[in-house]
């Protein structure tokens, strides 16, 4: 079943902007992490390994990168130029112009997305963004949040609290850049209420995009050994989908949802198995959102979930 029949998915919003199929192209410039260099903190946030979601930054250049990543696809014209790993605003201007404008100087890239921490752009950074909007060209600055609550950033080792997202977010939008904000769905402690709140908070505070990723267990983690002793446990598949479906229905028809679901391969991952295979958590939500209603239907209504 076609997910797009009921959510606003960043494929048709690309498809609807210039006419045919965008790709993004994963990238990964020679950027850390505050809260893994010392910087915040040491070992990161306690879901992450950043190596599997993406190879380690500095092995291939910029461009080489973008060439291989195009030969796994035939299915695009035009791409954009997506700076994943890590933090990747996470460095001196000019080195990120360099990195950024490597990858634009390819004529079929069409565009940046930037992933980041809402603690790690400063107002020199989100200049410089804007200025490639200015341009024309397509500039999403993609911020993880992943709770709205203190306590779980604080459980989950983020080294930022809400204020810093606020803050992000206002100096964003005055700067007319397209904001895709990331919460993960099944952090421990998190009732589906607060998942409804984190998604109020952000919404109440202005966003063009959404990602959704269910809590994964990943080798390297500090949750894997959280894990491993019985102290948490990632949703379901069935429970996952009805949340998710929950958010999406409450969510207005006009922002874009860049992801619902997200995977990962074994060994890295340890659990859900439900996460291996790339389309489950697309399909099991697109079936619930076919018997309760598409994006937007519940806004108004009292969360279910």
């Amino acid at each position: 079943m076609d997910i797009s029949r009921f959510v606003h998915t960043f494929g048709r919003y690309l498809k609807d902007r210039f006419g045919e199929r965008v790709h993004k192209l994963s990238l990964a410039g020679d950027f850390t992490c505050p809260n893994r260099d010392g910087t915040l903190g040491k070992g990161g946030c306690t879901f992450c390994n950043v190596r599997s979601f993406g190879r380690a930054a500095g092995q291939l250049s910029i461009g080489e990168q973008i060439g291989q990543e195009k030969g796994k696809t035939d299915r695009a014209k035009r791409y954009l130029a997506y700076f994943q790993a890590y933090t990747s605003t996470y460095a001196e201007v000019e080195t990120l112009r360099r990195a950024y404008e490597e990858a634009l100087a390819q004529s079929d890239i069409v565009g940046l997305c930037v992933g980041t921490r809402p603690d790690c752009v400063p107002d020199a950074v989100l200049d410089l963004l804007a200025g490639y909007r200015e341009q024309g060209l397509e500039v999403w600055l993609e911020l993880g949040l992943q709770s709205a609550h203190e306590r779980t950033l604080a459980a989950i080792n983020r080294g930022h609290g809400l204020a810093a997202y606020r803050d992000a977010v206002a100096r964003s939008r005055a700067r007319g850049l397209n904001l895709c904000t990331h919460l993960i769905v099944g952090l421990p402690g998190e009732t589906p209420a607060m998942m409804h709140d984190t998604l109020a908070q952000v919404l109440d505070l202005g966003v063009e995009g959404l990602k959704l990723h269910p809590l994964m267990i990943v080798k390297g983690s500090r949750m894997a050994a959280q894990f491993r002793r019985g102290e948490i446990a990632p949703l379901p598949l069935a429970e996952y989908a009805e949340l998710a479906a929950e958010l999406i229905r409450h969510t207005p028809p006009e922002v874009v949802y860049h992801r619902v679901s997200a995977t990962a391969q074994f060994p890295t991952l340890i659990a859900p198995d439900w996460c291996a295979p790339r389309w489950s958590g697309m399909q099991a939500i697109a079936d619930r959102l076919a018997k309760v209603g598409p994006q937007g239907s519940a806004i108004g209504h009292a969360w279910v979930a």
